[in-house]
């Protein structure tokens, strides 16, 4: 909006709020200026005052800081783990304000299993390969661990591991992929059918197809559908937003998969099956081969093992046009990089060999993790593989850490599952398999997840045989129906609500609709109330933009944690904990995803907008090791014309009888007046009484300057600290642009 519309708009808003009528008091609310009765400039238009009402008669929400407002830790490189877990830099990360914290695994999305500890046994230990359980007993002291990208792998995207492609159209014969073990009935318990396996193509563009060729592997399937999708994007499972629906509008719910006419293969029987898909060409970008019967016969790792001889394995794909002539035109490109037909699969086999191991990245060791100080000595979130490893092996990391004695809270459940294209009955039957080898060994232990990656609604997939589009709704239908539900003990997901290369300052106002849209999806889908749902992950957005380290993130990062505690979330996490160097991100600005301004060396030269936000949000508004706090909602806005809250407010009683209200002022321009009274049962007003302590952050402290590897916030002040002495028509200004928090005491509020 240019400045001269600001102008106008913030003139419309205090005429509507004023009452005012046309004329010469009209006009000088427009032009921001006051008339004289001679027609003189008086100077500035007064602002009006809002009227904040804390309906303090029932509490919406209580929270713990100590279980609920911490940070994460996630992969890293191995210098970098050398470099941050020493005293000083522990103490830097926890000056920050963040109490718990998350451990975050990055092999998962990079398809690779996961060495949490390096001691351990093969299942086929003469070879060292096969898949790998680590060891429960502790046994020396674990310092790193590290992925192994996985040789079988059906996906072409490799999670930034650069250790290798999509098997089924690399162009080596002798490589395959193959689907997970333990999605078939050997494990489940369930009919194949119900857990059918895919593998998808991708041509990049439409292409006419009346063909396709497979070579299968063993065990291959038996009984499987070649189908063509109509739609816009099939592997886009969110949905995407719509100011006019709110919640958006699912890209699978609006497309179908479609049957080839001679797509169904009932008598399949392995090895190189080319088949006429249809008499003419059908035109489609995105195939697909549902598999839902196994030869169950034993493929090139032998027979000794249950594990491979069920499921489904590719050696290559091709599609195209067979010609009369009985010659196959092949459109997929076969090549063992990023330059290959890209492919998607629905599992794959947790099966590696010791030479697989990627040393690139570094997932802190468990015992560096519990005995550096970056738990704060709270207990810890801890997550184990579990889309590409084995129940037993999540099984001995759990009893691992019960043995070692460490504080253990909440144990998530794989990462990021609906990024890796995951149906949600198949992970429903892993997390039942996992779950259940977990609590064999440590019956305590509260699992849950599915670890949902950055989404901001409702997640859809393809519609089931009943139309239902919601992948949780699903996968709780699924944990139900089986009688695990009780197993899950919260609901995690993950937060990034904005693309890094199209934020704007006007989607400042949408992150409360979002979080509260969000929370609400999950218990639309069916999630018990006593379920907790918990943000373990989030940043302002995935990946960097200017706005991350501008002063846009502080009032982000106020209203993201305010709106998830009003609208009935249970933890959030703000990531990361440690510092990283300035990095380029879109449109050539550069910033950090962390707390601080550091150098290649980790070096800190400056805090950003995030820290002192969220140092505020620790030590002002809430307090930690004190207890339970509750929140409270407060009602009266700021509206500028398009009816976007300018201010917005969030308010909790302490433990120690303190009233203290979060308020953001969105307002790039204007400052605003508030006047604040709390309502109990009877309605009746109390107010601030006394001295009321004041801390603000905005614009007028800290300014950021994207100036390459150079930049630097500047001016580059903490927040301003004061004390107000209230009384009952007292006000309180909030600076533009700014996150400010008022604490104090309420006298004459019934109860």
């Amino acid at each position: 909006m240019n400045p001269p519309m600001q102008d106008r708009a913030r003139g419309i808003s205090r005429r509507k709020f004023l009452g005012q009528s046309a004329g010469v008091a009209a006009l000088s609310i427009v032009t921001g200026r006051r008339v004289t009765a001679s027609g003189q400039d008086g100077g500035p238009t007064p602002s009006p005052v809002t009227l904040l009402r804390v309906d303090a008669s029932k509490a919406v929400n209580s929270f713990d800081p100590d279980q609920s407002l911490g940070s994460s830790m996630d992969e890293l490189s191995v210098p970098v783990v050398e470099k941050i877990y020493t005293p000083e830099m522990v103490r830097q990360w926890l000056s920050a304000g963040w109490g718990p914290i998350t451990y975050r695994n990055h092999t998962e999305l990079a398809i690779e299993a996961w060495h949490w500890n390096s001691n351990g046994t093969w299942s086929d230990a003469a070879q060292q390969r096969g898949y790998f359980v680590g060891d429960a007993e502790p046994a020396g002291f674990i310092h790193d661990s590290f992925g192994y990208p996985l040789p079988h792998r059906g996906t072409t995207a490799d999670g930034g591991s650069g250790n290798g492609f999509g098997r089924i159209t690399d162009g080596d014969p002798t490589t395959f992929w193959k689907s997970n073990p333990y999605l078939t009935k050997e494990f489940t318990g369930e009919d194949d059918a119900l857990h059918p396996q895919w593998i998808i193509l991708d041509m990049l563009t439409w292409q006419q197809i009346n063909a396709l060729r497979i070579d299968w592997c063993e065990p291959s399937a038996r009984a499987y559908e070649v189908q063509y999708w109509t739609g816009v994007d099939p592997m886009n499972w969110e949905a995407q937003y719509s100011p006019e629906l709110g919640l958006g509008v699912s890209q699978q719910a609006s497309g179908r998969w479609n049957s080839f006419p001679n797509g169904g293969i009932r008598d399949g029987q392995g090895g190189a099956a080319t088949i006429k898909l249809a008499d003419q060409p059908v035109s489609t970008r995105w195939i697909r081969v549902v598999m839902t019967q196994s030869s169950n016969r034993p493929g090139p790792h032998g027979a000794d093992d249950v594990r491979h001889r069920v499921g489904y394995a590719i050696y290559q794909m091709y599609a195209g046009v067979l010609l009369d002539d009985g010659s196959f035109v092949d459109l997929v490109r076969h090549s063992p990089d990023s330059t290959q037909t890209p492919t998607y699969c629905s599992s794959t086999d947790p099966y590696h060999s010791a030479t697989d191991l990627n040393k690139v990245r570094d997932q802190t060791g468990m015992d560096l993790f519990f005995t550096s100080g970056i738990t704060n000595n709270l207990p810890a979130m801890i997550p184990v593989a579990v889309l590409f490893s084995t129940p037993e092996d999540a099984a001995h990391q759990i009893a691992y850490l019960k043995k070692r004695g460490y504080p253990l809270g909440w144990v998530e459940m794989g990462e990021e599952c609906d990024g890796q294209y995951m149906m949600p009955e198949d992970y429903a039957a892993l997390f039942i398999q996992f779950a259940d080898a977990i609590h064999r060994l440590v019956p305590e232990a509260k699992v849950g997840g599915p670890v949902f990656q950055g989404i901001n609604q409702d997640i859809s997939v393809w519609p089931d045989a009943e139309n239902r589009t919601s992948w949780f709704g699903r996968f709780l239908d699924y944990l139900k129906s089986h009688n695990h539900l009780e197993d899950l003990a919260f609901v995690s997901f993950e937060h990034y609500p904005f693309d890094p290369c199209l934020v704007t300052w006007a989607e400042l106002y949408r992150e409360p609709d979002l979080t509260r849209n969000c929370l609400d999806a999950f218990r639309q889908d069916g999630l018990p109330q006593n379920v907790p749902l918990m943000n373990t992950e989030s940043a302002l957005t995935y990946e960097l933009s200017n706005y991350m380290t501008d002063i846009f993130s502080a009032l982000w990062l106020a209203d993201s944690v305010g709106s998830f505690f009003l609208y009935g979330g249970s933890a959030y996490y703000h990531s990361p904990i440690q510092a990283e160097p300035l990095r380029p991100g879109c449109h050539g600005g550069w910033a950090t995803y962390g707390n601080y301004v550091a150098d290649r060396d980790l070096q800190i030269h400056q805090f950003t907008a995030n820290y002192h936000t969220g140092r505020m949000i620790n030590n002002e508004w809430v307090t930690h090791r004190s207890g339970l706090h509750h929140l409270f909602r407060v009602r009266g806005a700021v509206h500028d014309p398009a009816g976007h809250a300018l201010v917005t407010a969030y308010a909790v009683r302490r433990p120690d009888g303190d009233w203290a209200l979060l308020l953001v002022n969105k307002d790039r321009d204007n400052p605003h007046d508030l006047q604040i009274a709390f309502e109990g049962a009877s309605g009746r007003a109390a107010f601030f009484d006394g001295e009321v302590d004041m801390v603000t952050f905005g614009r007028d402290q800290y300014v950021w300057h994207s100036a390459g590897a150079q930049s630097l916030a500047e001016p580059d002040n903490p927040p301003v600290s004061s004390k107000i002495e209230w009384k009952q028509t007292g006000k309180v200004t909030l600076p533009k642009c700014s996150v400010t928090v008022l604490r104090g005491k309420v006298q004459g509020l019934d109860a």
